[in-house]
């Protein structure tokens, strides 16, 4: 299943993408994308519901953020062997874990928003698994048995904040509008292999990354595993697996984002992303 939340901000509803590509609407049978409401057995439950049952949508309303909030947001990083030989570091001996702020969630193709006082914003690629039962303690061979899906995510980052302010990272990971998720909520059973999938990332037409999640340093089986044992992963958590190499603070010289920019992204099989950077409105 290819789910998806469709309309103005705020006021979203829950939909299903049928063999068409059309839009069908689920408000009727789901009150939205979130929480219990992504757990494993609703997930099953939906998929016996023929799209063709259910109202079409008319026109191409804009599509907000697959999932309407989530109980946690969390991110791994330099999880790409060569995105952390292009930063200059060492691999890591255990998964890094960061969290970004969940008031960042943002539609597909909404406007990227540079912060006030960003002068290094960034762009990341990334397979978003969302959570789909209580996991703790999980081992790496029961761990996929806990994803309800994947979706893409833009983990927009501003590099100063993050790296030269000092503290935790979550402050250049969490602006408003720096967590592009979506377009879709595709259901794990579409996706047998999450380390077979190719991601890519184009900057005003350009490709800045192109990679495959094969080149994950720890694997979504392990990363689930892993976190597990620190503390319970709830039914609708996302978890940003890691970006591969090209972001902006690679380049020599760096390339950030600059208002009019458009940033295209994609992971196979779960939909494109495309966003247009803007200033900060004050």
């Amino acid at each position: 299943m290819k789910l998806l939340r469709y309309g103005p901000k705020g006021n979203e509803k829950p939909g299903i993408l049928d063999k068409n590509g059309k839009i069908r609407d689920l408000s009727g049978r789901l009150g939205d994308l979130a929480g219990e409401s992504v757990g494993v057995e609703r997930l099953n439950e939906l998929a016996g519901i023929d799209p063709a049952s259910l109202p079409e949508v008319e026109g191409t309303p804009r599509i907000g953020p697959c999932l309407a909030w989530v109980p946690n947001f969390y991110c791994i990083g330099l999880n790409y062997a060569r995105h952390a030989a292009e930063a200059g570091m060492e691999l890591p001996g255990e998964p890094i874990l960061f969290s970004k702020a969940t008031s960042a969630l943002s539609g597909p193709c909404d406007p990227v928003i540079i912060p006030r006082g960003s002068e290094k914003t960034d762009w990341e690629v990334e397979l978003g698994v969302v959570i789909g039962r209580r996991a703790e303690h999980v081992s790496e061979a029961e761990a996929l048995t806990c994803v309800a899906g994947y979706c893409v995510v833009n983990d927009v980052s501003e590099r100063a904040f993050q790296i030269e302010r000092g503290g935790q990272w979550i402050k250049g990971k969490s602006a408003p509008t720096f967590g592009p998720l979506g377009p879709w909520l595709v259901s794990a059973d579409e996706v047998p292999d999450p380390q077979s999938l190719r991601l890519s990332m184009r900057l005003n037409g350009e490709i800045r990354q192109d990679s495959s999640t094969s080149d994950m340093v720890f694997s979504v089986a392990e990363i689930i595993s892993y976190m597990s044992r620190f503390m319970a992963l709830l039914p609708g958590d996302i978890i940003a697996t890691g970006t591969p190499e090209g972001v902006g603070m690679g380049f020599e010289p760096p390339r950030f984002l600059r208002p009019g920019d458009v940033m295209e992204l994609e992971v196979e099989g779960l939909g494109r992303q495309r966003q247009e950077v803007v200033a900060w409105p004050g």
